[in-house]
């Protein structure tokens, strides 16, 4: 009743209610504090479990700290996909929370895409909109054909890098202060309007005081940082490719992504590129058919690299040659000389041979630009490939199929009798062909055909030297119609045949193999000896591999934190309930934590019943 006095709780009652507050408040705690000790402990004998056990559990560490870390470009990153109709995949790999809560409910279901775009194409745009990094990803996709699907090759062979200059201050600041210098010291002149510019660097004519022509090629701005966040970002992603889309296991996301880091990477590093430069001049110093820039090492850094300029021609302006007096059909069998030399003889070679890349001379020597892409196959390598060729040539489809399965890694279990039929079919496209006459780059691509239908995937710069090979004999058909590049890789092939069998290298192999095999001999007792003293002092262990629990651990970590946070809701309910009818005077405190505590749960229900598991 209106202006009657409250009855005063007795002494003794009240005290009793703070006593009983405060215990229902402690146990919450202590309950809570136990379960979250639990879910910790649980996790962590877990993870260390699987340690001991030399588990592949490198996805426990990909959890989204970094998509937090980056949440800016994680959030573009999953708008563009959602934007080219990949709604599913954002779904799939768990991207849609990084939007932003009006465009996740905006964008509950996926975008429509434009039907006349295919799936190749989508993927090309995609990468195209999200910038430098993701366009070289794209460029080094393309070469990968023994992974990806020949449609998605293809689309992405066309990607082109559409980007601006730098500010021309910005460049000059950057030289003075990686090179300790003002551009009027360091230079007797220096071009602020750049020639050329792409997606890591861009490139600045100058000229020496000795007076020689000079091009400078200055690494953009912040780039390396850019890189390094895309990358990180790009590694979480492909680790939850594999973790949730089991079918994209077989284009190996993880080993995709290391490849490219590995190749940004070294093209970022313009002193390795130096290096490189530096390598090609040591091994063609006898050779004037090719010539490579000089490189100006005290005006080099791992930001700049200076080196000479270049006049020349390119190999598609065949007009421009005739004009200077040189054959097309030469200048064809003379790259094609030069490339195979690096190849098959000296292991080393240029990545990519298109001709934005290659420049003629007066004097028919070819120069060879940028050195940020290369490739290297050992001796056994080229032995392998030498093999192949020759298999294919004698119709021997027992060689050709060992020689497949030596030079590849299968990911999945071959069935031999197909990959035989195969092999066959393969072989037969080329009987009674010459091996001067045969087409180079139709073969590869038939090789690569193999090897993507029975998942057989090949050493990366083996793919670069296929792509290279292909757009080598591209190069050389534009300048002459009857180019065939078969026929200037025989000699190389006679060559290393020739050389396998001299009596020299015979001897020095055997001679290495019995040291190798003394070697072993010499090892066995200590070995033996190191086994046994294990046995007697019950020391020796046996390490498990565990494959294919990723599933199960993320539904192991998925239960722990339903558990915790049922029993903390749980125990928030009760102490508020309890709080509630015990005392009045904390209805401010109790009633909300109760409303908040009940939303919680409420919540907890509703993502249970999305998940579709109960």
């Amino acid at each position: 009743m209106p202006g009657a006095k409250k009855r005063p709780v007795k002494p003794d009652m009240a005290i009793q209610q703070r006593q009983f507050t405060a215990l229902i408040s402690s146990t919450f705690l202590r309950t809570a504090a136990v379960a979250i000790d639990l879910a910790i402990s649980a996790s962590t004998m877990e993870c260390g479990k699987f340690m001991n056990q030399q588990v592949e559990y490198h996805f426990l560490e990909a959890h989204p700290f970094r998509f937090i870390r980056n949440l800016g470009r994680s959030r573009e990153i999953a708008t563009v996909l959602l934007n080219y109709g990949f709604g599913d995949l954002v779904d799939r790999l768990h991207l849609r929370k990084y939007l932003q809560w009006g465009r996740r409910v905006i964008l509950r279901k996926p975008v429509k895409s434009d039907k006349r775009m295919t799936r190749a194409a989508r993927i090309r745009a995609s990468l195209e909109t999200l910038g430098a990094t993701f366009i070289k990803l794209g460029q080094v996709l393309s070469t990968r054909p023994d992974v990806i699907p020949v449609d998605v090759v293809e689309e992405l062979s066309s990607l082109q890098e559409k980007v601006p200059s730098f500010l021309s201050e910005t460049a000059i600041e950057i030289l003075e202060e990686q090179l300790g210098g003002s551009v009027d010291h360091l230079f007797a002149e220096f071009d602020p309007e750049p020639v050329a510019a792409g997606s890591l660097a861009q490139v600045h004519r100058a000229v020496h005081h000795d007076g020689t022509r000079l091009a400078v090629k200055i690494r953009r701005p912040n780039v390396v940082a850019d890189v390094e966040r895309d990358l990180s970002l790009m590694n979480d992603l492909a680790i939850l490719i594999e973790r949730h889309i089991p079918e994209a296991r077989i284009f190996d996301p993880v080993g995709l992504y290391n490849h490219f880091a590995r190749m940004i990477r070294r093209e970022l590093n313009f002193v390795r590129e130096a290096r490189t430069m530096d390598e090609f001049s040591r091994l063609f110093r006898h050779d004037a058919t090719l010539s490579i820039p000089t490189v100006f090492w005290d005006l080099t850094t791992d930001s700049i690299i200076t080196m000479e300029f270049i006049d020349g021609v390119r190999p598609d302006e065949t007009g421009t040659l005739k004009r200077i007096g040189l054959s097309p059909h030469d200048v064809a069998a003379n790259g094609a000389r030069i490339f195979m030399k690096q190849a098959f003889e000296l292991g080393l070679f240029h990545g990519d041979p298109h001709p934005g890349n290659i420049r003629i001379r007066e004097d028919g020597s070819i120069c060879l630009l940028d050195y940020g892409m290369v490739g290297m196959l050992d001796e056994e390598m080229r032995e392998r490939l030498v093999d192949l060729f020759l298999a294919v040539v004698r119709q021997d489809v027992r060689s050709a199929t060992r020689l497949i399965e030596l030079i590849g890694q299968p990911t999945e279990p071959i069935d031999k009798t197909l990959l035989n039929v195969d092999v066959r079919d393969f072989v037969d496209n080329y009987y009674g062909v010459a091996l001067e006459r045969i087409r180079i780059g139709s073969l590869l691509g038939d090789f690569v055909g193999i090897l993507s239908n029975h998942h057989v995937r090949v050493p990366g710069d083996l793919m670069i030297l296929i792509r290279a090979l292909v757009t080598l004999e591209g190069v050389g058909r534009e300048l002459d119609p009857e180019f065939n590049l078969a026929k200037e890789l025989k000699p190389f092939i006679e060559k290393l045949v020739r050389e396998r069998y001299d009596p020299r290298r015979v001897a020095a192999r055997a001679f290495e193999e019995v040291k190798s095999f003394l070697q072993v001999a010499h090892d066995l007792p200590l070995q033996v000896g190191r086994t046994i003293d294990k046995l007697s002092k019950d020391d020796l262990r046996i390490q498990l591999e565990h494959r294919g629990l990723d599933h199960l651990i993320t539904e192991l970590d998925r239960s722990s934190n339903r558990v915790v946070i049922a029993v903390v809701m749980s125990s928030l309910i009760l102490a508020s309930a309890l709080i509630i009818r015990s005392d009045l005077n904390w209805l401010w405190f109790a009633v909300p934590l109760f409303v908040v505590s009940s939303m919680l749960g409420a919540w907890l229900i509703y993502g249970i019943f999305r998940s579709g598991r109960l």
